[in-house]
């Protein structure tokens, strides 16, 4: 097991590398001109000149490449020309609102997920069933905006329930993280956005669920324990659903990486300042720095939650072995 991950952790780094210097020279090849952007064209070429060399546009292609590959050793991805700070901070700020969104989203959609997409194969052929996949499904094809512009219609205006935009109320709030996250007006703000986002992911791992439960139903150890008098609820969580989990499993991985590049929509109707808002204002901006950091981020949590995933398939399901 242990050098399995190792392999595996190698060949992640390898890929990291990989990946970034794909994103490197492709940001290189956009149309525009970024230094446009940085440095004003009307100021004398001396100050023109530094700007070039503080951000580091000044050389060729290849020793931009160069200062770029040993500054991501370091974790360095630049300063942000937009926000003239280190683009790392920027990243941290937007990925811990990003993430809390997500993963309480993810909370929601796999939790309602996996328990109705097992009731569901348990009860196949019933009206529930019909029901359960065509919800599911509405949720799944409608447009992110148009249900978060329902959900602010009626909980925010009509009921006035739940606060329409933001993270928190003007005011509130302080630096830490407690302060910012660990209080009940951002539980307020949370709870729309995370809910449109669960109820848009939440047929993905029913389906998976429901699907990978029939098959595990026609199993023989199924007919077993029923033979042998276990009860239903039994069967169902103890012996079916959780060797019905492996490619629930495998598309939760995936879950987090996209759902953080993939849900600009959701926070531009909840003006959530998410990390996926900040990636297309970075590249519209011409923000080499912070969309290179936001895009290597992001590859980087893909991999690592592969990574995670592939460790977890020898505990969930005993005949995979990794010796």
């Amino acid at each position: 097991m242990l050098n399995y991950f190792l392999k595996r952790l190698f060949v992640m780094l390898l890929m990291i590398v990989l990946v970034s210097t794909m994103i490197f020279f492709l940001f290189r090849t956009m149309p525009g001109d970024p230094t446009a952007y940085v440095v004003d064209p009307s100021i004398p070429p001396e100050a023109r000149q530094q700007l070039l060399e503080r951000y580091g546009l000044d050389g060729s292609l290849w020793d931009q490449y160069k200062v770029f590959i040993t500054d991501l050793a370091r974790l360095d991805f630049g300063d942000s020309f937009f926000y003239n700070r280190p683009a790392i901070e920027i990243i941290q700020e937007k990925l811990a609102a990003t993430l809390i969104l997500m993963l309480s989203a993810m909370v929601f959609a796999y939790t309602m997920g996996v328990f109705g997409g097992a009731w569901m194969a348990w009860r196949r052929g019933s009206r529930l069933e019909s029901i359960g996949i065509t919800v599911s499904l509405i949720f799944r094809s409608a447009p992110t905006f148009w249900v978060g512009l329902m959900m602010i219609l009626f909980f925010s205006v009509q009921l006035a329930w739940f606060p329409a935009q933001g993270m928190r109320t003007a005011g509130t709030g302080g630096g830490t993280f407690a302060e910012m996250f660990l209080n009940l007006d951002f539980l307020r703000h949370l709870i729309l956005p995370a809910l449109v986002a669960g109820l848009y992911f939440m047929a993905t791992p029913m389906l998976i669920m429901r699907n990978s439960m029939l098959e595990v139903m026609s199993e023989d150890y199924i007919e077993m324990a029923r033979a042998k008098g276990t009860k239903e609820r039994h069967i169902l969580y103890r012996h079916a659903a959780r060797n019905a989990l492996l490619p629930v499993v495998t598309a939760g991985a995936l879950f987090i990486g996209a759902s953080i590049g993939g849900q600009v929509l959701i926070e531009v109707v909840f003006s959530w300042p998410g990390l996926g808002r900040e990636i297309v204002t970075a590249v519209t901006r011409h923000d080499y720095p912070l969309a290179q950091g936001s895009f290597i981020i992001i590859s980087a949590m893909v991999m690592f939650m592969n990574l995670i995933a592939d460790m977890l398939y020898a505990l969930l399901d005993p005949r995979i072995s990794y010796n």
